[in-house]
């Protein structure tokens, strides 16, 4: 949403699916990385953003707010059929500020991809990328 050169990519492991992130700020990174969750979900070009919500993550070590933040968007998908296309991340010393805009899942409007059952810790890292910028790496269970 920033307008910089942040990325995410699927990678295959074993029966479960992993997120390869890479971006220049560590809030794009947790930006990105929930845009890749939902990237395993649906085609975001199809979500549009009519709804928007605001939640907090707490905490301080970046894997565990990279988790938390993750599980939280799965568990709204889970419990609202929200589907996000857009996310904005601020982090403050308590955690992180979250606002995503998406809307909720209509099965006739988008095509579903993967049932994504949980978030593991499994491989969970995030770091400083070699080449300047961020990246890190997730396991998700499906």
């Amino acid at each position: 949403m920033s307008g910089t050169l942040a990325m995410y990519e699927v990678f295959e492991h074993t029966a479960d699916l992993g997120l390869r992130i890479e971006a220049p700020q560590r809030n794009e990174l947790y930006a990105e990385a929930g845009l890749g969750l939902f990237s395993l979900i649906t085609r975001l070009d199809q979500v549009r953003p009519l709804q928007e919500t605001a939640f907090e993550v707490v905490g301080q070590e970046p894997a565990y707010l990279l988790f938390d933040l993750l599980n939280e968007l799965l568990f709204r998908f889970e419990t609202q059929a929200l589907l996000v296309s857009q996310i904005e991340v601020t982090e403050h010393d308590d955690g992180l500020s979250v606002l995503c805009r998406g809307e909720t899942c209509d099965r006739e409007r988008h095509d579903l991809h993967h049932e994504v059952k949980a978030i593991t810790y499994h491989g969970l890292q995030i770091g400083p990328a070699p080449q300047g910028g961020w990246q890190a790496e997730v396991i998700v269970d499906i």
